[in-house]
This record gives C-alpha cells, sequence and structure tokens, in this order.
C-alpha cells in the first residue's frame, strides 16, 4: 500500500488547487469523527485522501476505464457518469495504489450515492465530504454538530438534504441514496 505522502503526491497531481483542498479538509474531518466513533483513523485518513482521486477524469476517461473492466452500470449512472468517479477511484486504489481493506474501497466506492447498511467508516467518509470545513449550505452547521452527537441521525438529515437538492435541480436521484436513508430510518424504527 502507498505511503500517505506518496497519495498526497498523487492526489496533488490528479486534482486542481480548490479540489485538492477539500480533500484535504475532508481528511481532517474524518480524523475527527473517527476519533469520535473509535474508528481506526488511519483507515478513515487513507479512505479521505483517496475518496476523489477521480473526481477530475473527463468522461471519456471514466468511460475508458468502466469499459476495460467491463463494468455493468445502472441506468442513472450511465447518465451521470461523474457519479462513477468514486467507483473508479476504488479501483485506482486497489491496482495503483495497491489498498486492499475491502473497507477503505467501499468508503470510497459509496461516498456519493450512500447505501444500503453502510459501515461506520463508510458513513465517516460520507458525512465528512459533506460536512468538511469550507462547506456553505444551510442546513451544514445543523448537520455537522449532529455528526458529532448522532452519526446515524446526521447521515439522515445529510440524505434527505442531497435528496431535496437533486430533486430541486431536476436531475436523476440514485437509488442507492434513497436506499441509504431508508435503511438507516428502518433501524430507528
Amino acid at each position: 500500500m502507498w505511503t500517505e505522502d506518496r497519495i498526497k503526491d498523487y492526489i496533488k497531481k490528479k486534482l486542481d488547487k480548490k479540489r485538492y483542498d477539500h480533500v484535504i479538509n475532508v481528511k481532517d474531518m474524518a480524523i475527527k469523527l473517527a476519533e469520535k466513533y473509535n474508528v481506526d483513523k488511519k483507515k478513515a485518513e487513507i479512505a479521505a485522501l483517496c475518496h476523489d482521486c477521480a473526481k477530475n477524469m473527463s468522461e471519456k476517461e471514466l468511460l475508458n476505464i468502466i469499459k476495460d473492466h467491463n463494468l455493468n452500470l445502472d441506468w442513472i449512472s450511465l447518465k451521470n457518469i461523474q457519479i462513477t468517479h468514486g467507483l473508479i477511484g476504488s479501483i485506482i486504489m486497489k491496482e495503483e495504489m495497491e489498498i486492499k481493506d475491502r473497507d477503505i474501497l467501499n468508503s470510497v466506492k459509496y461516498h456519493t450515492t450512500g447505501r444500503a447498511n453502510m459501515s461506520m467508516l463508510e458513513k465517516i467518509i460520507y458525512l465528512s465530504d459533506v460536512i468538511e470545513i469550507s462547506r456553505d449550505f444551510k442546513e451544514v452547521h445543523d448537520i455537522r454538530k449532529l455528526a458529532f452527537e448522532n452519526i446515524d441521525e446526521a447521515l439522515i438529515k445529510s440524505l434527505e438534504c442531497t435528496i431535496k437538492y437533486v430533486l430541486d435541480k431536476g436531475e436523476l436521484l440514485h437509488t442507492n441514496t434513497v436506499i441509504a436513508r431508508n435503511c438507516l430510518i428502518n433501524d430507528k424504527m
């Protein structure tokens, strides 16, 4: 597995300054949440650093990797190829960075949509991406505070904000996002 410095060098070359700064902010938030919820901080750090490693790839580059790996995408992902940057990032991590930890890989793979029965690390990376310090949307302060009180409640609120945002824009909503929210609601019942 690559060292943290080698990963940072890689993403610094692949991402623009704004995106790189975002990744560092996500890493900082992920470490704080990992401490709060007794999750391996190193795993949180690696997943956070890598979560957007494919973000600045063109649609053509993403599609080439999808084709080369014979990936069967759902129709929603096919209509919005950029949503696959988490999936492609997990492939880059496994094949280039030699990261084999399934929880780290899944945390990157599902950080844009969420999914059913997310692990604690997956929850941390998903939320850290949403609430890192430079994020500024109406509900972020409440979600950020809630993340350190009850991570599942913060996730529900975050997923509901995402759902509303996507619906308001008239865009396609990934079914994993709805399923992630419903699973968390169901767990409360």
